[in-house]
């Protein structure tokens, strides 16, 4: 059995060495007697082409003895070297030898095929392959069936990972009727048959990535007959070990159909059907629970109707139990249960008192007679040691057999032996083949199909007096294997991750006393269950690799969980116990455990809970349970002793982040222990004196983590960390210098962020810009500009320039000159990198300082910035054109600065022919990629608004400038992101304020107010539909909005905008309404402000016919103080009266011109006063 499945594990891992053979079966060949020399295979060889095949009693013997010989021949490493092609050519002239009448030859052969393809692990060429699965399948046909098994075992090894070159069998194999599917049916009564059937069907469905994969109309095949060998249930004669095979060979074509990527599970009830029977064997044979399980698992938000499972109670033998816990028992039991105690501290609401309670305090269910989901930690508890406890005897929680086994998966070194132990590891893995076949399909459907299942899989809190549901932590928490407890984590872990969006949803802060439990309950309830079954198998985990899983699967957890929602205390618990494991033995765990802390301190950053953890002193936890569990680090750990007037525990720390101390000493002090287990050796050059690297980078991204999140309480070591940075970047190992220069970057960001001019950190509690200059000038000084020039590590330098864009601006100015000068050189020089990612980065970085105040008005740093910029702008890698339009974009806001805030000497003083490259490189991005192209037509609005009246005169500007706005004309009618037409509508509204452009006499006028108003009606994103409004708003003069027909349009569609301000397919546009409708309120009062008499007929049509829609609205616009998101530069409600109090006289001026001929401005103003007056009577009530 072991054997046969033994290639499905083996994996493609190649073939030996040299080549003993040619292909040439001539045996006269000097090369092949000259290869073969000393070599059994060779002789075998040559012997075998020498024979003709015949039917004598001789001819057998012969070759049968050739048989064993070749089955007998060590292959091993330090055996002869065969290569894949002589094997493959030995089996051809094999199977041209033995005649399918020579049935007992027919056996050996299958089993030499079995032997060379699975010891050499050889992959069949292609036509040996045809050669040879033909002379199976005949051999099926023509053969006795005692040797129909050893055939399907031989066809087994030659399919293996050649499923689509077998394409002409394929009828033959698993078309209608084919063999395969004939062996593999349900009431095919030899079970040997059937599992080397599901066998073959299995190595068929192995996909190589990069080759064709088997028809769907096989694929399918093979799905619907493994989901049905999984469906059902063992017959009564059956072997428990054959079955076990079975089930084996089934769940491993089943993953391997789902590893192609090629199955979709978009039938009806395809995943449910899958879903179910992988439940069932999730927790096949596992000791104490029988799960009975409907054929369908249903998507559905609530926990869907099991039946319960019951409770084995097996006979325990209780002198026997006493021997097998000895002294060394007893004590782990001690200490387990101090670990245990305090995982139970942790639930809110849960503790009881009494302190002589036991391992059994550690249940999963709120009642008794539950499943040993029902065991949970207890049962854990018992894999590593087993103990008895005062109380009732529970059976169920301790089988009897399970009070022997060891924490790894070696079942065969139990002393009682025999089929039972064997019947053990054949159950696991079955368990382990079903999880494996779980996490493929997570990994290949869409999380939001998966999490309708969520409830099947995840546990939920119990009902008072209701047995716990089985779900995958039961896996982790009872079963006895640690690669399914292992396998079962790392289900979760893949469930888990990316599940922020979903569970988002969770919100347990308030009370819900009603009549249901909304969803939202509902799923809070379950993360709070998932964090109490997770520390349960976290305390009482033995297996170093299993304990790794689950910190990794907690970090998970943690990334996606939304605590700011949650009732606080599951960090606090968390925190709690995974600091002991800081310091464990395996430096996976260690690191693993970093992960974790990194994980709560980038969580949702700020969380007050967790910054309260972060101050609490480092003893605050107890030491944890078992042989491979760690003690809590004390207090003074990595430090000199203290003195003997060191304050009690409970007294405010001397330092007010442990944490942060925590990470400074694992990276800069050497470490004062020896490994602490083998894997360390591997991580650390021979003879370090410090941390293993990996603990020491996982400590650098943790300090990254914290002075991001929790900077108010990183900036008391602001010096030290820079230190840490400057010391990492000094380094040989490229990876450390890498997170040092990733820890100077937050540091830098985290000072930038306090004085930020909405920053809500007072004054004094802020790191001042002196000390911000003093640490600069300690980065300038020292590693910082040879990070810069390391060519060698192009990784390093990009690292190292987003370091340098952010310095505080303020802290820049007081830089001496020589820095300043420093930086802005190296920036200038790198940007001409031949490597894409440094050249980003320095063009990003120049983007930044272009911004800053004592830059931005140096016309010299300015020009020879935008030089920079427009070089990169026309580079090749879409990354390196993405940042520089970006730099582009802030460049051209500078420019708008300077001209309001110096006028026209910037202006005069800036070039006239590096503003036309802008202008034509803008226009030319305006047509790349999107990532582009945003940034680019933002570049060209502020160009557009910076022209002056000789700029625009000159010829050369004339058709740049043309093309200029028509390229923004196309953006905005475009089929661009919304981001794109977003800016493209704030670029053209940025265009009209230039007086010097003739909007309103030049042809494109009427284009672009064409694209705006299409856009403004009928956009599906209501920020792009608000920004057109307000780019509609934007010109000052009746005479830029054109002819009365082209003021007509705009008004007409402004108030078709406005009636249909509230339609929207998309409900996430619906918290966007009312800003929309102030704006386009807004717009319309703009143009009745600046309405001719020529305007009136039009505004008088429009009021006649929806007067009353424009009266709700403008009502509304005018009592309402807020309007929603993004609501732009909608003025106050006081000043809205008073543009609607001007607009009222503008129209009664219109009104003594028009005389009482008309009278439609007579009906404007009258309809504009009955608006005022509803406003007031609403401000008076």
């Amino acid at each position: 059995m072991a054997a046969e499945s033994g290639l499905v594990d083996a994996g493609l891992s190649g073939c030996h060495n040299k080549t003993v053979l040619s292909s040439v079966v001539d045996p006269g060949d000097p090369s092949l007697r000259a290869a073969g020399t000393g070599s059994q295979f060779a002789r075998c060889f040559s012997k075998l082409c020498l024979l003709r095949p015949t039917d004598s009693e001789g001819f057998r013997t012969e070759v049968n003895l050739l048989f064993d010989q070749l089955i007998s021949e060590n292959y091993g490493v330090s055996g002869p070297s065969v290569s894949p092609e002589d094997v493959c050519t030995l089996l051809v002239q094999a199977c041209r030898l033995v005649q399918f009448s020579q049935e007992h030859l027919i056996t050996k052969l299958c089993q030499l095929t079995h032997h060379l393809l699975n010891r050499l692990q050889v992959i069949v060429d292609e036509q040996s392959l045809d050669s040879l699965v033909l002379y199976s399948l005949q051999a099926l046909r023509s053969c006795s069936s005692w040797t129909h098994g050893e055939i399907l075992q031989a066809l087994a090894t030659l399919v293996y990972s050649n499923g689509p070159k077998c394409q002409k069998h394929l009828p033959d194999l698993v078309g209608q009727g084919g063999i395969l599917l004939r062996y593999s049916d349900p009431c095919q009564p030899d079970m040997e048959l059937r599992r080397g059937a599901v066998h073959c069907m299995a190595n068929l469905c192995l996909g190589i990535p990069g080759q064709p994969y088997l028809d769907e109309s096989y694929r399918n095949s093979c799905f619907q007959t493994f989901l049905q060998v999984l469906q059902s249930p063992k017959p009564a004669n059956v072997d428990d070990l054959a079955f076990c095979t079975l089930l084996q060979n089934a769940l491993k074509g089943i993953q391997f159909i789902l590893n192609g990527g090629k199955m979709k599970l978009t039938q009806n009830d395809q995943l449910g059907a899958l879903l179910a029977v992988l439940k069932k064997c999730m927790f096949f044979g596992l000791p104490g629970l029988i799960l009975e399980m409907p054929m369908v698992l249903y998507p559905s938000p609530l926990p869907q109707y099991e039946g319960s499972p019951t409770a084995k109670q097996e006979a325990t033998d209780t002198a026997g139990s006493s021997k097998q816990t000895g002294n060394k028992k007893r004590k782990s039991r001690g200490k387990s249960r101090k670990g245990v105690s305090e995982a139970k501290q942790d639930e809110e609401g849960r503790s009881r008192g009494g302190a002589g309670v036991g391992l059994e305090r550690l249940k999963l269910g709120g009642g008794g007679g539950g499943v040993g989901v029902g065991g949970g930690a207890g049962d854990c508890a018992g894999r590593q040691l087993w103990v008895q406890t005062p109380g009732p005897p529970s059976g169920f929680l301790h089988p009897s057999w399970k009070r022997i086994i060891s924490s790894s998966d070696s079942e065969f070194s139990d002393p009682e032996g025999g089929m039972q132990s064997k019947l053990r590891l054949y159950q696991a893995k079955v368990r382990q083949c079903a999880l494996h076949c779980f996490l493929s399909i997570v990994k290949c459907i869409e999380k939001k199909a998966l999490y309708g299942y969520w409830s099947s899989f995840i546990p939920d809190a119990p009902g008072i007096g209701s047995p716990q549901s089985v779900s995958l932590l039961t896996i982790a928490l009872k079963d006895p294997s640690p690669k399914a407890r292992a396998g079962s984590l790392q289900v979760l872990s893949a469930i888990l991750e990316g599940s922020k969006q979903f569970l988002s949803v969770a919100q347990d802060t308030t009370d819900h006393k009603r009549a249901f439990t909304p969803f939202s309950a509902t799923l809070a309830s379950s993360i709070r269950e998932l964090h109490r079954c997770l520390l349960l198998a976290l305390v009482a985990e033995p297996s170093s690799q299993t304990l790794t899983q689950i910190i990794k699967c907690l970090a998970n957890m943690v990334s996606n969980v939304p605590y700011s929602r949650l009732r606080p205390g599951l960090l606090s618990s968390l925190w709690r116990q995974i600091k002991p494991y800081i310091r464990h033995r395996d430096v996976n765990v260690r690191v693993s455990s970093l992960t974790l802390l990194g994980a709560l301190v980038s969580a949702q950053a700020p969380l007050s809970e967790v910054e309260l953890l972060l101050r609490q002193p480092s003893s605050s936890s107890r030491s944890s349970s078992g042989a491979g569990t760690p003690q809590e680090p004390r207090e003074s750990w990595r430090k000199p002793p203290t003195n003997p007037g060191t304050p009690p525990v409970d007294s405010p720390p001397a330092e007010p982040c442990w944490l942060l101390r925590l990470c400074i000493s694992l990276v800069m002090l050497p470490r004062e222990e020896p490994p602490y287990s083998d894997s360390d050796g591997g991580t650390a050059p021979s003879g370090s004196v410090y941390e293993p690297s990996p603990i020491r980078l996982e400590a650098l991204q943790v300090l990254a983590h914290l002075v991001k999140g929790y900077f108010s309480i990183a900036q008391s070591y602001l010096l030290e960390l820079g230190e840490v940075a400057c010391k990492c970047m000094k380094e040989a190992d490229p990876s450390v210098q890498l997170h040092g220069a990733k820890l100077l970057e937050e540091l830098g960001s985290g000072i930038i962020q306090q004085h930020k001019a909405d920053s809500q950190v007072p004054l004094d509690k802020r790191v001042t810009v002196n000390q911000a200059v003093t640490f600069w000038l300690v980065m300038l000084n020292g590693p910082l500009p040879g990070a810069l020039q390391n060519t060698q590590h192009p990784t390093l330098q990009t690292s190292a320039c987003d370091a340098l864009s952010s310095i505080l601006p303020e802290a820049f100015s007081s830089l001496p000159d020589n820095r300043q000068i420093l930086c802005i050189t190296m920036l200038l020089g790198l940007n001409h990198s031949e490597n894409s990612l440094v050249k980003a980065a320095s063009v990003r970085a120049l983007g930044v300082y272009i911004l800053f105040p004592c830059l931005r008005e140096d016309v010299m740093f300015v020009a020879d910035t935008a030089n920079a910029i427009l070089t990169s702008l026309d580079d090749r890698s879409p990354n390196v054109r993405a940042k520089a339009a970006w730099s582009l974009g802030n460049l051209t806001d500078t420019l708008i600065f300077n001209m309001e805030s110096m006028g026209l000497c910037f202006q005069e003083e800036f070039s006239d022919l590096l503003l036309l490259k802008m202008l034509k490189s803008a226009t030319q991005a305006s047509s790349d990629k999107d990532r582009v192209k945003s940034n680019a037509v933002r570049a060209l609005g502020n160009l557009l608004h910076f022209l002056q009246p000789h700029h625009i005169g000159k010829p050369r500007f004339t058709a740049v400038v043309e093309d200029s706005i028509q390229a923004l004309i196309r953006t905005v009618q475009g089929e661009a992101t919304m981001k794109v037409r977003w800016n493209a509508c704030y670029a053209l509204g940025n265009t009209f304020r230039n007086p010097a452009l003739p909007l309103g006499t030049a042809p494109w006028t009427s284009q672009a107010y064409s694209a705006l108003t299409s856009v403004v009606k009928s956009c599906k994103n209501f920020k792009v539909r608000i920004k057109s409004a307000m780019a509609l708003s934007i010109p000052s003069s009746r005479g830029r909005y054109g002819d009365a027909e082209q003021f007509g349009e705009v008004w007409e569609a402004l108030v078709q905008a406005l009636e249909r301000s509230e339609e929207t397919e998309d409900f996430l546009e619906y918290k966007y309404c009312a800003s929309l409708r102030a704006q386009l309120c807004q717009a319309l009062l703009h143009l009745l402000g600046l309405a001719s008499l020529a305007d009136l007929p039009r505004i008088h049509a429009t009021v006649a016919e929806k007067g009353e829609v424009i009266r709700s609205y403008m009502v509304r616009y005018h009592c309402t103080s807020t309007e929603g998101e993004d609501a732009g530069s909608c003025p106050e409600p006081q000043e809205r009266v008073r543009i609607l109090e001007r607009s009222i006289e503008h129209l009664h001026g219109l009104q003594e011109k028009q005389g009482e001929a008309q009278g439609t401005a007579l009906t404007a103003v009258r309809y504009l006063e009955t608006i005022l007056k509803s406003c007031t009577d609403c401000e008076q009530q």
